[in-house]
């Protein structure tokens, strides 16, 4: 562990602690220029009695954010910032995080945790593949990996040819990159006979999009690597919130950071451990962006407060399912991408690329699902399975439609899983 007696602290001291940092967050706020302490005008400190009356204060949405732009959101003044990163949504109205130098530095040594969390320390050689630039990803993998001492390749996105021939000639051992991206690794390694598996590559960390455990096992298969999920945002400071960990039995998330909260997307209302809803999450060391109560839009479930089999006390979550906006409704049927990536991924013969379209025909939905074919070990009896599989999962006949490999389009970022040409 990179910090062990924190990330061993009993359950009683890790909510200790929240109670303890909860009222310093409010008092904060309610004397900082953020616009967002009129939230809290009738609220003090001292009304705070235990972590169970969170739920009585007001949630910060993103639109809250928006509404902020560019600074009025940021605590302190933007000079005494130290840099900034941002989050745009559909609106095209951007999110801005500034971040104070403190900011920097916990960002750097919760990272440090997550790196080692899924095994890394100071002799391995990392390649950051996301991007270094308005996008946190880049920039978060580089803090902890100098915090941790790693050895830093910092190539950025994009460029796959290059990518490979540095995890070959520099004896790269681990990666960190959005979640789609190996699958384009995979594709370009096919194409000139690279071998993952004669290199010294053996984790790879991914975030920033959901994916599958089906995509999860095809990645560890082809690569010769072990996975671990990262999660975090631009808006709550940055990758690096929590991973998994070797056990795989849920994410952990900093709770000296974070307090974690589960709501019911449409009442607003605390739901149970183990019941699925929307992740809220709390800052609790945050300078430039303090948040009490953010709805994140994720939905996911509280595993376990529980010891851990790796050691570590801090809450588990589930793997993000996808977010509220990414939640689809064809032919009366709620579902995510996520889950139909799930059953596509089952079959070796099929691509990680896969797309969605969704169209009005005659006044009805009528959804088609494009998947890539890979080598010819597809049999038709295969897909008379698959179409089966998805009319089990859905309750309505989609159309599947098999394209050679290389047929949908490659995009920079995050892949376009979903093309809805419905009217809105």
């Amino acid at each position: 562990m990179f910090n062990p007696e924190v990330e061993t602290m009993p359950r009683e001291e890790i909510q200790k602690f929240q109670l303890k940092k909860l009222k310093e967050v409010l008092k904060y706020l309610k004397s900082s220029r953020s616009r967002l302490k009129e939230k809290y005008k009738d609220i003090e400190p001292e009304d705070i009695k235990s972590l169970d009356d969170l739920r009585h204060l007001p949630f910060v949405t993103k639109e809250d954010l928006r509404e902020c732009y560019p600074f009025d959101h940021i605590a302190v003044d933007p000079s005494d910032c130290a840099r900034m990163h941002m989050s745009s949504g559909t609106t095209g109205v951007p999110v801005i995080n500034a971040m104070t130098k403190n900011d920097v530095k916990t960002w750097g040594e919760m990272m440090a945790r997550c790196l080692v969390c899924a095994g890394l320390t100071s002799k391995d050689r990392l390649q950051i593949m996301p991007s270094f630039g308005l996008f946190n990803g880049g920039f978060g993998f580089h803090y902890g990996a100098e915090t941790l001492g790693c050895f830093i390749v910092p190539a950025g996105a994009g460029r796959s040819l290059m990518q490979l021939k540095f995890i070959k000639d520099l004896e790269v051992t681990a990666i960190g990159a959005i979640a789609s991206y190996p699958a384009r690794l995979i594709e370009v390694a096919k194409e000139i006979g690279f071998d993952f598996k004669k290199t010294k590559l053996r984790v790879a960390i991914l975030g920033a999009e959901t994916w599958s455990e089906e995509y999860r096992k095809r990645i560890e298969e082809v690569m010769g690597v072990k996975t671990f999920d990262i999660i975090g945002m631009t808006e709550t400071g940055g990758v690096g919130m929590g991973i998994d960990c070797e056990a795989r039995n849920g994410i952990h998330v900093w709770e000296d950071h974070y307090i974690v909260e589960i709501v019911n997307p449409e009442t607003g209302e605390p739901v149970p451990p183990g019941e699925e809803g929307e992740l809220v999450i709390t800052t609790l060391q945050k300078e430039g962006l303090p948040l009490i109560r953010y709805r994140t839009r994720d939905i996911t479930r509280i595993i376990s407060f529980d010891r851990c089999d790796c050691g570590r006390t801090h809450i588990r979550i589930d793997r993000i399912k996808g977010r509220t906006d990414d939640m689809l409704k064809v032919k009366g049927v709620n579902f995510y991408p996520s889950q139909i990536e799930q059953i596509l991924m089952s079959y070796k013969g099929l691509s990680p690329y896969y797309q969605l379209v969704i169209e009005t025909v005659k006044g009805k939905d009528d959804m088609t699902i494009i998947v890539e074919k890979i080598g010819e070990t597809l049999t038709e009896k295969d897909l008379e399975k698959l179409e089966m599989e998805l009319y089990d999962f859905l309750g309505f006949h989609s159309k599947l439609q098999v394209v050679p490999e290389g047929t949908i389009q490659r995009v920079p970022g995050k892949a376009v899983r979903v093309i809805d040409k419905r009217k809105k």
